[in-house]
C-alpha cells in the first residue's frame, strides 16, 4: 500500500487479478510503461413500522450490450474487493515481509522498519506496522490503543471494498489511552461501560493497518513497547471464520478473478447505490448463488470474461500512468490529496464526511478506487497523508540511476508530523537494497546537512557521494529507472488545496560540465 503494510511480491502475491502486458512508454517505446498514482447504516425499525421512502440514489448507467465491454466494467469495479481480500488471505497465511502471519482478530507486530525483502507496492519505511485482519461475524470486538505520549501514530479502518472508514490517532482521536468497541454491520446491542467509543464496520471482514512513527533502530524498543499494549479481545466468546468465503477450485484459470468477485461480492455487500450497480452485472452471471456458473461456461461467456478482464486491467493501468500530453510541466511531482475520496458511504470516526472529500460521481469513482488499489492500495486519504511522485528530472527525462541528482527544498514541506521521500525501483515499486541501508530520507534522518540559509539538498545517486556533506543527504537509486514518493504525514492545508509546489529534481551537473 502506499504508505502500506509489508505485503508478498507483486508477481506471487496469491489471488492476485492479472494484469495486462504494460503498453509501450510513449517517450521511450523501447521500455515498459509505468504506472503511478494518479489523480452506517441507521438501524432500521419496527417491521410493522411505516418508513418514510428512501430518497432516489444516483442515476445507475445501462448496462452496455457488448458483453466484453460490461466484463471490462465489472473488472474495474470489482479489482478492489479481489485485491484487497486477496492481501488479506496473505496476511493470516503467509505474513508481509517482517510482519508474520497472524490469524483473525490477532495483532500481527513488524519488528522493524521495512526493508526490500517487503515486497508491497510502494511501502512505506517510516513507520512500524501493526496489521490485524478482523473477522466481526460472531459480533464486536473490542480495541484498546495505548498512550503514546504525543508520538505520531494512526489506526486505519478499511472495509473488504478497500474503503477506509475510520481512523484513530494523533490527527484523529489524540496520543491518549483510548478502548473502542468494533461492531459488525447491523449490529443493535449494548455498548459496554468505559468505552471511548463504537466504530461501526461496512462488512464483517476489516483491515486494520496500525503505523507507529518511528525514527529508527535505536527507537524501535519504543514502538514494541506501544505495539504489544494494542490490544484486541472478543466481547464475548464465540466462534470465528479462520478463512474467506471459498471459490470453486474446478473454474477454470482465467476466470477466477471473476469467481473470486462472485463469491465475496455476496459474501460482503457493499452501500444500497452500489448493490444497484451491480445488477447490472446479472448477464455476466456474477449475480449467480451456489454452483458456479464458470465450471463449465459457454464459449460466448468464456470469450467476454477473459477479454474483458484484460480491456480493464488496461483501463486501469493507463489511468495509473503519468500523463504525457503536456498538462504537467517535466519532472513536476505527481500529488492526489483526493485519491482515496471514493469511500462515499461510511464516515466513522476521524473521517470527514464533507463534499470536497467524496467523489460527486459514483460511477467514476470505481475507477479512482481501482487506481487507488492498484497503486497504493490501504493508502490513507490525504487529510492523514499524502503521497507524491514522480518519474521525471526537471528536463523531462525519465530518472534513472545512471545518472545524479538533487532534490532541494528552500524550506521543509508543510506537514503537522513529518516528511520523507523514499526510493522505489520502477515498474514494480519496491523498496531498494543498497550497501548503505538508507531507503528513505526526511526530516528525521539524523546527520542531515543544512545550508547556511536554511535550504536542504538532498542527493540522489547510485554511488555513496565523495563529499562527507553530500554523503549525510544521500538517497541511494538502483541502476534502473527508479521513482521516488514524497510522503507528507498530517500536511498542512497548503498540500491540500494544491497551493505548495513540491521542488523538481534536478540532474545534477558535474563540473566543467556544458
Amino acid at each position: 500500500m502506499t504508505d502500506q503494510a509489508d505485503g508478498s511480491s507483486q508477481a506471487d502475491r496469491p489471488d492476485r487479478p492479472d494484469r495486462p502486458d504494460r503498453p509501450d512508454r510513449p517517450d521511450r517505446p523501447d521500455h515498459e510503461g509505468h504506472p503511478d498514482q494518479p489523480g452506517p447504516s441507521g438501524t432500521a425499525g419496527p417491521a410493522d413500522q411505516a418508513e418514510p421512502a428512501a430518497p432516489p440514489g444516483p442515476a445507475v448507467p445501462p448496462a452496455p450490450s457488448d458483453l466484453t465491454e460490461l466484463a471490462a466494467e465489472a473488472y474495474i469495479y470489482g479489482y478492489p474487493l479481489v485485491f484487497d481480500l486477496s492481501m488479506v488471505q496473505a496476511a493470516l497465511h503467509e505474513g508481509f515481509g517482517s510482519l508474520p502471519s497472524a490469524s483473525f482478530n490477532e495483532f500481527a507486530h513488524s519488528s522493524r522498519l521495512a526493508t526490500p525483502d517487503a515486497h508491497f507496492v510502494s511501502v512505506n519505511n517510516d513507520t512500524v506496522y501493526s496489521i490485524a485482519q478482523l473477522d466481526l461475524s460472531g459480533g464486536p470486538l473490542r480495541l484498546h490503543v495505548p498512550d503514546t505520549l504525543g508520538a505520531y501514530y494512526v489506526l486505519q479502518f478499511i472495509d473488504a471494498w478497500s474503503n477506509n472508514f475510520a481512523y484513530v490517532g494523533r490527527r484523529a482521536t489524540g496520543t491518549g489511552e483510548t478502548k473502542w468497541l468494533i461492531v459488525p454491520p447491523g449490529w443493535a446491542g449494548e455498548t459496554p461501560e468505559g468505552m471511548t467509543g463504537v466504530i461501526d464496520a461496512p462488512t464483517t471482514i476489516v483491515s486494520i493497518a496500525g503505523r507507529f512513527a518511528c525514527a529508527g533502530p535505536a527507537d524501535l524498543p519504543r514502538v514494541h513497547g506501544l505495539q504489544q499494549r494494542l490490544t484486541l479481545k472478543v466481547l464475548e466468546e464465540f466462534m470465528h471464520h479462520t478463512w474467506l468465503p471459498a471459490t470453486d477450485p474446478d473454474v477454470p484459470e482465467p476466470l477466477h478473478f471473476f469467481e473470486k468477485l462472485r463469491v465475496w461480492m455476496a459474501a460482503f455487500p457493499p452501500s444500497a447505490d452500489d448493490r444497484a450497480y451491480q445488477d447490472r452485472f446479472q448477464p455476466l452471471q456474477l449475480l449467480e448463488e451456489g454452483p458456479s456458473p464458470y465450471v463449465h461456461p459457454a464459449p460466448e461467456l468464456l470469450h467476454a470474461l477473459t477479454e474483458g478482464l484484460k480491456r480493464g486491467a488496461a483501463r486501469v493501468e493507463k489511468a495509473s500512468r503519468t500523463g504525457v500530453d503536456g498538462t504537467r510541466a517535466p519532472g513536476a511531482w505527481e500529488m492526489n490529496p483526493h485519491l482515496f475520496d471514493y469511500n462515499l458511504d461510511w464516515f466513522g470516526v476521524g473521517t470527514h464526511d464533507s463534499p470536497e472529500w467524496r467523489i460527486e460521481d459514483r460511477t467514476a469513482s470505481y475507477l479512482t478506487r481501482a487506481v487507488a488499489a492498484r497503486v497504493g492500495l490501504w493508502g490513507n486519504h490525504g487529510y492523514e497523508a499524502v503521497y507524491a511522485h514522480t518519474f521525471e528530472d526537471a528536463d523531462g527525462h525519465w530518472l534513472n540511476g545512471s545518472r545524479k541528482y538533487t532534490l532541494r527544498f528552500e524550506t521543509p514541506p508543510p506537514v503537522r508530523s513529518f516528511w520523507s521521500v523514499t526510493m522505489y525501483d520502477s515498474p514494480d515499486y519496491y523498496l531498494v537494497a543498497n550497501p548503505a541501508d538508507r531507503y528513505s530520507i526526511g526530516d528525521r534522518t539524523p546527520g542531515l546537512v543544512y545550508g547556511d540559509d536554511g535550504s536542504l539538498t538532498l542527493h540522489i545517486q547510485k554511488d555513496r557521494p565523495t563529499d562527507p556533506a553530500e554523503a549525510a543527504n544521500w538517497l541511494p537509486t538502483p541502476e534502473g529507472d527508479f521513482r521516488p514518493m514524497l510522503r507528507l504525514y498530517t500536511p498542512e492545508q497548503s498540500v491540500l488545496d494544491g497551493s505548495y509546489e513540491i521542488p523538481r529534481i534536478t540532474p545534477k551537473r558535474e563540473p566543467g560540465a556544458a
